[in-house]
């Protein structure tokens, strides 16, 4: 692809030189926030994704009232202002309400609003909204609209954007395509390693053992010699050690240790609460009800968890079958709410789990590792696939809202 033939000073540094005939403004002057409110809750709820942008709620739940939600029209652009500098925003192509704790935009001014769903999601800018946010640590970052307003926008002309458009949607979902089918792959490993799993830590590995039932649903039969036990006597609960990360704790000399919230890791941090080998799972968030994404986290070293997640200390069964178990376990029954699912530390203590005797769980973890080490193999190979496609999606995508390639 070729390059425009002018270019010039943006004015400033993080943009670098832009096409000589676009134009840069602040955001302020391009959106107006919108405040529109659901009367009754009754329209289609929306989510909001730092992956996927705005959605529809997949696990649409109404036994809490949605009355008060924003409401949401096609081409608005919605922000998740706790996420906006992981990407936590996009333009809607739906009708419909999202929480009241997100920010809602529509232009006030001629732009193609794909365009700028395209641009607000490129590294760039991701690190221009972490520039613009408040706060002491990541997990409490936010960028409100003042905030956002700052934040300059590249505007070509309208018919330009309009091309660049048509170019990003059509390549682009190629490449989707192609990222579809990694992550089919992916999933369908996933699932072939966690029947393994499944049957190993709830039926055992004596096809002849006599059983019972267990008398959970999700668990059925387990063999007779078996205890189910609550995560009560199960567990130490370490959330005391979860503590507020503040100014004077955070240290350059201090080495960065990896940082667990609700989703996983998902950035590092200069402090550190947690220096043992325990387990972690998610207390609150959207993500406890993906139950394509994990819940549990293996902590083994130093780590700093925020209070979006439960610390977990084997009291005396062995480690590595516990985070197996953990994984296999269904939750549902014990999470709470739609918006913000929450899974307490009380309703956490009642789950139950499976237990065979010590001996039986070490063997156990030597077979599942066995059975599945050729099935990690491949999903590690379809992963970094999957990892390349992305970065080549957001290299395309970047290069052309930014103007270093011209669309013909």
């Amino acid at each position: 692809m070729e390059r425009y033939s002018e270019y010039k000073d943006s004015g400033a540094q993080w943009l670098g030189k832009i096409p000589k005939h676009w134009d840069v403004i602040k955001a302020k002057y391009l959106w107006n926030e919108v405040f529109s409110f659901s009367e009754n809750g009754s329209e289609n709820l929306l989510s909001v994704s730092q992956y996927d942008g705005v959605t529809q709620a997949k696990n649409e739940s109404r036994s809490e009232s949605l009355k008060g939600y924003k409401k949401v029209v096609k081409n608005n652009l919605v922000i998740n202002i706790m996420l906006a500098w992981m990407g936590g925003l996009g333009v809607s192509e739906y009708n419909g309400i999202v929480s009241p704790a997100y920010c809602v935009y529509r232009l006030k001014k001629a732009a193609n609003p794909q365009f700028m769903h395209y641009l607000y999601k490129t590294p760039m800018y991701l690190a221009e909204f972490a520039r613009h946010s408040t706060g002491v640590i990541p997990s409490r970052w936010r960028m409100y609209t003042d905030d956002f307003g700052q934040v300059l926008t590249l505007i070509p002309p309208i018919d330009e954007q309009d091309k660049i458009v048509s170019y990003l949607d059509k390549v682009t979902s190629k490449i989707d395509e192609a990222i579809a089918q990694q992550q089919k792959m992916i999933d369908l490993l996933n699932e072939r390693k966690q029947i393994i799993i499944n049957n190993a830590v709830t039926k055992g590995l004596n096809p002849d053992a006599p059983m019972k039932y267990s008398g959970v649903d999700w668990i059925g039969e387990i063999p007779e010699h078996w205890e189910l036990k609550q995560y009560r006597h199960l567990f130490h609960n370490l959330d005391y050690l979860r503590k507020p990360i503040t100014a004077d704790l955070r240290s350059r000399n201090n080495p960065l240790y990896d940082y667990y919230g609700a989703s996983g890791i998902i950035d590092k941090i200069d402090h550190f609460n947690i220096e043992d080998k325990v387990l972690l799972i998610a207390e609150d968030g959207a993500n406890l009800l993906l139950r394509n994404l994990p819940l549990i986290y293996k902590a083994e070293g130093r780590f700093w968890v925020n209070n979006h997640a439960h610390i977990l200390k084997p009291i005396k069964d062995d480690y590595d079958f516990l985070a197996y178990v953990m994984e296999s376990t269904d939750y549902t029954l014990y999470i709470t709410g739609s918006a913000q699912p929450k899974l307490s530390q009380a309703n956490l203590n009642a789950v139950k789990l499976p237990i065979p005797p010590l001996y039986e769980q070490l063997k156990i973890v030597e077979h599942i590792k066995a059975k599945t080490e050729g099935i990690d193999f491949s999903i590690y190979n379809a992963k970094r696939m999957l990892t390349l496609l992305q970065e080549r999606k957001q290299i395309i995508i970047n290069d052309v809202v930014t103007g270093k390639v011209k669309v013909s």
